[in-house]
């Protein structure tokens, strides 16, 4: 729980309301709990049973970002079929060594620059198109998709392998933007719900990293042939997202989550910048909103997320900055061993797994402890100290080297440690500011203000994937 000393909040099932001693204030607390939280005649609340809910938004957080994860830990097989050889894992031509080399700053700009338009779209779909089309229809847009992906393991690309490239390129484009339409819908589901369910959503995506990173290393030790592997790989992918597709059409039919899915009154936030009535005594917290108004009220929304926006937005750029880019091109100091550690398994290791799980560890932490709160200055602080972790990266064993000859960190126990650190602090940091997000608002405005969270979030990940490319060029 947050330090009630430092925050001083007061929670309900849905929104998070801070705590004043004028009665004015409390009157209209007491009218929101009203308006917005206070349930139907003869409606009781229910529980919970089986913890169903909870494991359902778990196992959807890991179908949301188990395709990106599965798409950037295939690096193995992406060398492959992009080394313009049907035959050598390690075949390069000089035409094709762009696209090897930084393949990864391309997949992350592919799979981040159009999300920021879809966040948009689904911020101005949030009161025209129900929740549950946007969620089924990305999700099977996402499902075939990765049938497709699936479906090319096996075909020869070696004599159109830029051709290749370009379909892998917007297969990661679609796939980016319907992940996020159903990533940014379900989280701002989420935020009517308690806050236990939010943390169960992202949590699950840090497990669906982890996922694929265990995955890959099994499918690595147990094929010879990376294209078995990847085939291996990828099935296991599409048979969670048919999983993921079935576990939420059951949502709706569990009476505790149909509880919380219940249609709110339409209202708004008064920014205090409004013109009131003039026989208005006080400044109401809330009032009707105009029928013909679809769009959410933004203003509102960002001012009351303007600093948790910012520590999002710091976060995930810090974070897609050095991962994957930057990351899985650090090598063994050993790797002229040629052992399996040295050469094989040590980026799918010490980056892929480290960071995943530590990353999970970070997100299920917040289950806990919620620490520092959402007014603390303590939060930003944290997010900015992350600043410190680029250049201990770049001095690791980053390979090729052209302009950074400087190798600082002997040892292959520095990335091992950095990644699990920068999974940790990416975890438990972005996650306490997700969870705060829709809490600090009314209800009626929950799942707008999760889609302007995830829009911080992209908006991150977008910034951060763009200098990963002019960070790689500059070493």
């Amino acid at each position: 729980m947050a330090i009630a000393s430092e925050d001083n909040f007061q929670h309900s099932s849905n929104s998070t309301y801070r705590i004043a001693s004028s009665s004015l204030r409390a009157d209209q607390e007491a009218l929101l709990e009203k308006l917005l939280d206070h349930p139907p005649p003869g409606l009781q609340r229910p529980e919970d049973r089986f913890y169903g809910t909870y494991i359902i938004f778990f196992s959807l957080g890991i179908g949301n970002l188990l395709p990106w994860n599965f798409f950037v830990t295939a690096k193995e097989y992406w060398m492959f079929k992009l080394g313009n050889s049907s035959s050598s894992a390690t075949g390069e031509d000089p035409g094709g060594s762009d696209i090897l080399n930084y393949f990864e700053s391309y997949l992350a700009v592919a799979s981040t620059v159009p999300s920021m338009l879809c966040l948009v779209a689904n911020f101005l779909l949030v009161n025209r198109v129900v929740v549950h089309v946007r969620v089924l229809t990305s999700l099977t847009i996402i499902l075939a998709i990765f049938v497709v992906i699936t479906a090319l393991v096996k075909v020869d690309t070696s004599s159109w392998t830029h051709g290749f490239f370009a379909v892998t390129i917007v297969c990661m484009v679609i796939l980016s933007s319907a992940s996020t339409i159903f990533s940014s819908s379900i989280y701002g589901m989420t935020g009517s719900f308690p806050m236990r369910n939010s943390q169960a959503l992202i949590s699950g995506g840090a497990m669906g990293g982890t996922v694929s990173a265990v995955a890959s290393l099994v499918d690595l030790a147990a094929s010879s042939d990376v294209r078995d592997s990847a085939l291996a790989f990828f099935l296991t992918a599409t048979v969670f997202l048919v999983l993921c597709l079935g576990l939420y059409l059951l949502l709706s039919r569990l009476e505790y989550s149909r509880y919380y899915m219940r249609p709110v009154l339409a209202a708004h936030v008064f920014s205090g910048e409004e013109e009131l009535p003039q026989d208005s005594p006080s400044p109401p917290l809330v009032a009707s909103r105009s029928s013909d108004s679809h769009t959410p009220p933004l203003r509102p929304i960002l001012k009351k997320t303007a600093s948790l926006g910012f520590c999002v937005t710091y976060v995930f750029f810090i974070s897609s900055l050095i991962y994957p880019a930057v990351c899985t091109n650090i090598e063994s100091l050993h790797k002229g061993s040629g052992s399996l550690w040295t050469t094989k398994f040590f980026v799918p290791l010490t980056t892929f797994l480290l960071y995943n799980f530590a990353d999970l560890c970070g997100r299920q932490l917040t289950a806990w402890i919620q620490v520092p709160g959402p007014n603390s200055m303590v939060l930003p602080g944290l997010v900015l100290l992350r600043t410190c972790l680029i250049p201990l990266f770049v001095l690791c064993n980053y390979q090729p080297r052209i302009h950074l000859k400087t190798v600082l960190f002997q040892s292959d126990v520095y990335p091992a440690l950095l990644n699990s650190l920068l999974g940790l602090s990416n975890g438990y940091l972005s996650t306490l500011a997700l969870l705060y997000g829709p809490k600090i608002v009314p209800r009626e405005l929950a799942e707008a203000t999760g889609v302007v969270m995830s829009f911080y979030m992209c908006l991150g990940l977008t910034l951060g994937s763009a200098c990963s490319t002019l960070l790689v060029h500059l070493i």
